[in-house]
């Protein structure tokens, strides 16, 4: 039984967000924005990153962070710049079966139809539509640091409109699946194998290192995820790759969180103390916790981190307190009410009110 669902004293809502680093993070943020619709700025903050110099050369370094989401539904992204520094771009084109986040999922209402207005926006396709081991279509784009990105059909919808939706889970390079299911199933709660097939793929030849052989591994979650953004956040899926015909390397090897590319998978939480339990019990040591000094902007609560297996970051937000409207000062304060009632969709589309438009 799933480590996730054992507990009432802690429960994960959805994926709140994938962070990313880019160079530029208004020039990003306006990629992302009028290409997949995350066109509500949750925070927007400046200043520095005191918790993670675990991850960045132990040393205190600034960046500026906006999370961007899309309120159709699905989770956000987080768009990340060191202002201290240089970001260091990657050595390479991450390779598919690179250990760490290879591509996001976005979810669509129609698959077919948000290709042909990715295209005609300009956006970088990679390949075609084409049909996963469990035959629904799907496709793959670049941005402009030349990370991946995987849009495929959904079917849960805070509400109807937009090209696509917000995230909907990611693909992960592993070095062992069945290593790496004893956290992402067994303790994340993706505890259904939607397929489980190793050989070469045809949907996944377009991709740098596609042509290889691999072993993917589509999981879902059968709980009915609860919380206060659960509908918001949605269904999300995980599929684990592992190459099988070469030694793949880590995405981030001798650079910092916060460096361009997918630098963690961030999960809603409720229940943190029980969660610090659960992982390091589990053999999942917390490596970051911000105890309660969490404070992006007008937004605070607490998070921490773990790594997978492989390195590839984990946090987890318990949100206490978020912005919906802050030039007449309402805020939403998660901590006075029940926990696992979600949102009502109108106050969740309230958030709508700050959205920046072209």
């Amino acid at each position: 039984m799933s480590l996730a669902m054992d507990s009432p004293e802690w429960f994960l809502s959805g994926i709140q967000q994938i962070g990313v680093g880019v160079p530029d993070v208004m020039e990003a943020f306006a990629w992302f924005r009028t290409s997949f619709g995350t066109d509500v700025p949750i925070f927007d903050d400046a200043g520095e990153a005191p918790f993670m110099t675990r991850y960045t050369g132990n040393a205190v370094h600034s960046r500026h962070a906006i999370l961007a989401a899309n309120l159709h539904g699905g989770g956000a992204f987080e768009i990340w710049q060191f202002t201290s520094r240089a970001p260091s771009p990657m050595p390479a084109a991450p390779a598919l079966g690179d250990f760490g986040i290879f591509s996001p999922r976005l979810k669509a209402p129609d698959v077919g139809a948000a290709f042909d207005a990715l295209r005609a926006a300009g956006v970088e396709i990679v390949g075609k539509v084409a049909t996963d081991p469990a035959g629904r279509g799907q496709f793959f784009v670049r941005d402009p640091q030349g990370l991946s990105y995987q849009v495929v059909e959904g079917q849960d919808w805070l509400s109807k409109g937009g090209t696509t939706g917000g995230v909907a889970g990611a693909m992960i390079g592993v070095s062992d699946v069945d290593r790496s299911r004893r956290l992402y199933s067994d303790i994340l709660g993706y505890d259904e194998v939607i397929y489980d097939e190793s050989g070469r793929f045809d949907d996944l030849s377009p991709l740098s290192g596609g042509e290889g052989r691999f072993r993917r591994v589509l999981l879902g979650h059968s709980a009915v995820r609860v919380g206060a953004f659960s509908r918001l956040l949605g269904q999300s899926r995980i599929e684990l790759v592992q190459a099988l015909d070469r030694s793949p390397r880590k995405l981030f090897e001798g650079r910092f969180w916060g460096d361009i590319g997918f630098i963690q998978i961030c999960f809603d939480i409720y229940g943190m103390d029980r969660l610090h339990a659960v992982c390091e019990g589990a053999g999942y040591p917390v490596t970051v916790d911000s105890a309660d000094a969490f404070d992006m902007g007008e937004a605070s609560g607490r998070f921490c981190y773990i790594e997978d297996p492989d390195g590839t970051l984990i946090e987890f937000v318990e949100t206490h307190r978020i912005p919906i409207l802050k030039k007449i000062g309402w805020y939403l304060n998660l901590e006075k009410r029940n926990p696992r009632r979600p949102l009502p969709n109108w106050m969740v589309g309230a958030l709508g009110l700050g959205r920046v438009r072209d």
